[in-house]
């Protein structure tokens, strides 16, 4: 499991019979075409005759909608296993943080001993399922997450910090940020002045400008809001996670003065669950229209990741990334609104299927199954491309069998989902 594989993922495929997205609003019957692991061509639909690659893998997908791979901007993927923790409300992240350490230290240094490898492939197995299929870890970028066998994508260039108070040498982090890179740093996170300063220093310090990436801004005001604007910098938002420790959500009314907003799940420690419930989390509360909530999604956090592969679409010569859920009609960007990991049946990343339900399993042909091994969480089934019976086993020799969950969700016997399918 580590040795480091830098191939690049490459997959060919022929996508038939769905309906794809074009966009939050417009979609058309068609086909996708996916060589060497980017879309090569969206057109009428088609055999797998007419491509002369010998490999590529053909899927009828009738009666789904097929959508771009989702990104999420903002998680930390060594706690995908942790359970939620806290005594809240808080005023700001540092007390949280000492808070928890003192309250939790038990169950902190419990997950804590689980392999660090086995921790961040339950974080990548946590985001496929729910169809992410490009992830921006706020940490280092460790050895595991540059694998070419890892479940997902993962934001490979970066600059980081923790955050105004626990970043250590902010200016050193920021200079060594690759060139043309975001820089990402907590910020605003909390309800009190200090929370409500952070962002005052963070422009003293030359720290706020486009490429800067800030995460949560709970605590932004007006004035705080209007430097946002002024720097063209982004903003990842984590409400679920505000709402959690702070008793408080961003209001998304007044966020929309920051031109690029991006949604992040953050981690089990403090989220409800993943991306899906985040963007439910969000749309139940009725302050955001299922359009801005696609961009947040899609092409918000492309730009303010600098990704360049143009992640969060279907276009030809972008990268194969792409879900596939029940078509129950309506525009793209309603059916993303009401998804859950339940809804997720297909993922494929880079042209090659990472994940696959009972029923898009049965639709497979021999060689895309090859390597998918069955995952139960909660009452889902599903196939995905990760060594589960290895990762379970890791997990359960310290927590315990039947004790593994990702979130609130529990993962069950591997053995006994093969016998149910």
């Amino acid at each position: 499991m580590h040795d480091l594989a830098h191939r690049p993922r490459l997959g060919d495929a022929l996508i038939n019979g769905a309906r794809i997205a074009n966009g939050p609003i417009d979609s058309e019957w068609t086909s996708i075409h996916i060589d060497a692991g980017r879309v090569t061509h969206v057109g009428p639909n088609a055999s797998s005759s007419a491509v002369p690659r010998s490999e590529k893998i053909e899927i009828d997908l009738t009666g789904y909608l097929v959508l771009p791979g989702l990104i999420n901007a903002h998680d930390h993927l060594q706690f995908a296993l942790y359970p939620r923790l806290g005594d809240p409300p808080y005023k700001n992240y540092v007390e949280w943080g000492e808070d928890i350490h003192c309250k939790f230290a038990d169950v902190i240094a419990t997950h804590h001993s689980i392999p660090k490898w086995v921790r961040l492939w339950w974080g990548g197995l946590r985001n496929l399922c729910c169809g992410v299929t490009t992830v921006c870890h706020h940490d280092r970028l460790w050895p595991e997450l540059q694998r070419a066998d890892f479940p997902i994508r993962v934001v490979q260039q970066y600059g980081w910090s923790h955050s105004l108070a626990l970043g250590g040498d902010l200016l050193k982090s920021c200079r060594e940020t690759p060139t043309g890179a975001a820089y990402l740093l907590h910020a605003c996170e909390g309800i009190d002045a200090q929370a409500q300063q952070e962002i005052v220093e963070l422009d003293r310090l030359g720290m706020v400008g486009p490429g800067t990436v800030l995460v949560h801004g709970l605590a932004l005001d007006d004035a705080g809001l209007n430097l946002l604007r002024e720097r063209r910098a982004s903003l990842v938002v984590c409400p679920s996670s505000n709402e959690f420790l702070f008793h408080r959500v961003p209001a998304m009314e007044r966020l929309n003065a920051v031109e690029n907003i991006s949604l992040g799940n953050d981690s089990p420690l403090t989220a409800e669950g993943d991306l899906l419930d985040e963007i439910r989390f969000v749309i139940r509360r009725g302050e955001i229209q299922p359009i801005k909530m696609y961009a947040m999604v899609a092409d918000n956090p492309m730009r303010a990741l600098r990704l360049r592969d143009h992640e969060g679409t279907i276009r030809t010569n972008g990268v194969g990334d792409l879900i596939a859920v029940p078509d129950k009609g309506g525009t793209p960007a309603d059916a993303l609104a009401s998804l859950s990991m339940q809804d997720v049946e297909l993922v494929m990343v880079g042209g090659c299927v990472q994940l696959a339900s009972k029923a898009v399993w049965q639709r497979l042909p021999l060689t895309a199954r090859d390597g998918l091994e069955p995952l139960r969480i909660q009452d889902t089934l599903r196939w995905v491309r990760a060594p589960v019976d290895e990762l379970l086993r890791r997990a359960e020799a310290v927590l315990g069998k039947g004790n593994v969950r990702l979130g609130s969700r529990p993962v069950r016997s591997v053995a006994a989902a093969r016998i149910d399918a």
